[in-house]
């Protein structure tokens, strides 16, 4: 039997998993890169970071040089451990609809 609630719900959602996916990826992405590959809004945007924040997911990172200071977000090591995780999850779900 599948156990969806092992899935992690603050990843789970479309616009945070997006976010997660694409930090996974990468060292890190700057608030404009995201908004652009992803085609959210600023407000959109923050607010799933921020709810990945809260959650220990991703760190932003300041640089004040510069006429206008450059913010940018990464994975944080809780960040990295609770996607793998989820991916697993995922693995195990997909294992179970099609065995080998």
């Amino acid at each position: 039997m599948i156990d969806f609630d092992q899935l992690d719900k603050t990843i789970h959602e479309k616009g945070r998993l997006s976010i997660m996916t694409l930090l996974a990826g990468r060292a890190g992405g700057s608030f404009q890169d995201l908004k652009q590959e992803l085609g959210m809004s600023d407000g959109n945007l923050i607010t799933h970071l921020r709810t990945l924040a809260a959650a220990g997911y991703t760190e932003e990172k300041k640089d004040g040089t510069g006429s206008r200071p450059r913010t940018t977000y990464h994975l944080t090591a809780a960040g990295k451990l609770a996607f793998e995780e989820y991916l697993d999850v995922l693995e195990s779900i997909v294992k179970t609809l099609r065995p080998d």
